[in-house]
C-alpha cells in the first residue's frame, strides 16, 4: 500500500466533509429569525441530531417541544429540551414507527400562530415513517428496491406513496401551522420533494411514474399497495417555507480546496454521478490510468451511485465503487482512489468507503481471495477489510452524498 497515498486520500476526504458540518451552515440560516407562537423542532435523517444540537445552541427563542429521529448511534449526547430517537437504516423499523409516531403526536394540536422548525436530512425515508401498509410489507418492499439497483428517486417516488408522512404529507398533517424547513440535501440536483421522500415539499412524481416503476423492477406488491401507489399525492402545499444548505457540489468544492492546499492541480469531474458503482469506479481507474505518467493530479467525482445486488456478500457502494478500480490501477504505485460517504456510514456496514491503490488486486490475491468472486457477490466488505482497505469514520454529522478522488502522485 502507498502510506503517502493512503493519508493524502484520507485527508481529502475527512477534511471536505468536516467542512460539511451543518453547524454553522444551521446558524447562518437561523440568523435573526424570530418564530411566532410555540416552536416544535423535529430533526429528521442521518444528520438529525447535529442540527437539532446546533439549532438550539444558536435560537436565542425557547423551544417549546423537540424531537430528533436519528439513525443508530448517530446520538451523541442529550440536547435540552430535546427528545432523540434512534431507529433503522436504511430499512425502517419498529423505532423508525415509534419515533415518527412521537413526532405526530407532539404535533397534532398545532394551531396557526405556531411554528414547526423541520430540519430534514438524507435517511429520513426510513427514518422517519408511518406507513398505510404493514410494516412487514413496507420493510420487504423497501429490501426489494435496494436489491434492484433503483435510484433514489425511483425509491423514493414508491415510498411517499405508501406513507402518512411523505410526499408533502407531514406539511399538511401541521397546517395550520407554519413550517420553517431547512434541508440538507443528498441527492444529486437538489429535488426538495425527493430528499428523504419531501415531507414537506408538494410531489412532483405522479402515479403513472410509480406504477412504471413498480413495473420495471417487477416489485412484489400487495392489493392495498397497489391501490396506493395510484392514489395522487398532495401537489400543493401553502404553510411552508424552504431553505437548502448543504448540497454535494459544495463537498466536491471543499474536497478541491483541501487538494490545492496539498499542493494537488484539483478537477471536478462531475457533482452528478448517477450510474452502477462499478461503472463509475472502473471509469474514474481509467481517467487515471490515461493520466499516469503526469504528477500531483487529484480527480474528483460526487453523486450517488447504486448497486444491483445478486449476491449475499456485505458492503455498500462507495466500497464497491472503490474496489472495482483495483483491478484497473494494479501495479501502478503512483495512482490511488478513495470513496466515501459523507455521512460516514456506507450500506449496512460500519464502514464508510473504501480506498485502493496500485497494491490492492496483489495484495488480496496474496491473501487468498478471488477479485472476481468477491465483485460478483458485491462482497467489498471483506475484500476491503482484508487488504486495510476500509475507511471508517463513524458518525459524521452530515449527509451531503457521496464523494470519490482520484489520485496522481505528487512524487516522481
Amino acid at each position: 500500500m502507498n502510506i503517502k497515498l493512503r493519508n493524502d486520500a484520507e485527508q481529502i476526504a475527512r477534511t471536505a466533509i468536516a467542512e460539511m458540518s451543518p453547524d454553522s451552515a444551521i446558524k447562518r440560516a437561523l440568523k435573526n429569525k424570530k418564530f411566532s407562537g410555540r416552536i416544535f423542532l423535529i430533526s429528521v435523517g442521518k444528520a438529525g441530531w447535529q442540527m437539532a444540537k446546533s439549532a438550539v445552541e444558536c435560537m436565542e427563542q425557547e423551544i417549546y417541544k423537540g424531537l430528533v429521529v436519528t439513525k443508530y448511534n448517530h446520538v451523541l449526547e442529550e440536547i435540552p429540551n430535546v427528545t432523540c430517537y434512534e431507529a433503522g437504516h436504511p430499512v425502517p423499523d419498529e423505532n423508525s414507527f415509534l419515533g415518527t409516531q412521537a413526532v405526530l403526536e407532539a404535533t397534532a394540536d398545532l394551531n396557526e400562530d405556531d411554528t414547526v422548525l423541520f430540519l430534514l436530512s438524507g435517511g429520513g425515508s426510513a427514518l422517519f415513517e408511518t406507513p398505510l401498509v404493514s410494516g412487514e410489507e413496507l420493510q420487504n418492499i423497501t429490501k426489494q428496491l435496494l436489491h434492484s439497483g433503483a435510484d433514489i428517486k425511483e425509491m423514493n417516488t414508491i415510498r411517499k406513496r405508501l406513507s402518512k408522512v411523505k410526499g408533502g404529507r407531514f406539511a399538511q398533517w401541521c397546517a395550520p401551522a407554519k413550517v420553517e424547513a431547512i434541508i440538507l440535501s443528498d441527492i444529486v440536483g437538489d429535488p426538495l420533494d425527493m430528499i428523504a421522500s419531501g415531507p414537506t415539499v408538494a410531489d412532483a412524481s405522479t402515479c403513472q411514474q410509480a406504477m412504471e416503476i413498480a413495473e420495471k423492477y417487477n416489485l412484489s406488491i400487495s392489493e392495498k399497495a397497489k391501490e396506493l401507489l395510484q392514489q395522487e399525492t398532495p401537489k400543493e402545499i401553502l404553510n411552508v417555507h424552504t431553505s437548502v444548505i448543504g448540497s454535494v457540489r459544495e463537498l466536491c468544492e471543499a474536497a478541491a480546496r483541501e487538494c490545492k492546499r496539498m499542493g494537488y492541480e484539483a478537477i471536478i469531474l462531475t457533482d452528478c454521478l448517477e450510474c452502477e458503482a462499478k461503472d463509475a469506479g472502473i471509469f474514474l481507474a481509467d481517467i487515471l490510468k490515461a493520466h499516469k505518467d503526469e504528477k500531483g493530479i487529484a480527480y474528483i467525482a460526487g453523486g450517488e451511485t447504486v448497486v444491483h445486488v445478486s449476491g449475499d456478500g456485505l458492503g455498500g457502494r462507495n466500497q464497491e465503487f472503490a474496489l472495482a478500480a483495483a483491478a484497473t490501477l494494479s501495479g501502478m504505485d503512483n495512482l490511488a482512489l478513495i470513496s466515501v460517504g459523507s455521512d460516514g456510514t456506507d450500506g449496512p456496514t460500519d464502514a464508510a468507503g473504501g480506498y485502493v491503490d496500485g497494491d490492492t488486486y496483489s495484495s488480496l490475491q496474496k491473501a487468498g481471495y478471488d477479485y472476481d468472486a468477491i465483485m460478483t457477490n458485491h462482497d467489498a466488505y471483506h475484500g476491503l477489510k482484508a487488504v486495510d482497505g476500509l475507511i471508517i469514520t463513524g458518525p459524521t454529522g452530515t449527509n451531503v452524498n457521496d464523494v470519490a478522488i482520484g489520485l496522481i502522485s505528487k512524487e516522481e
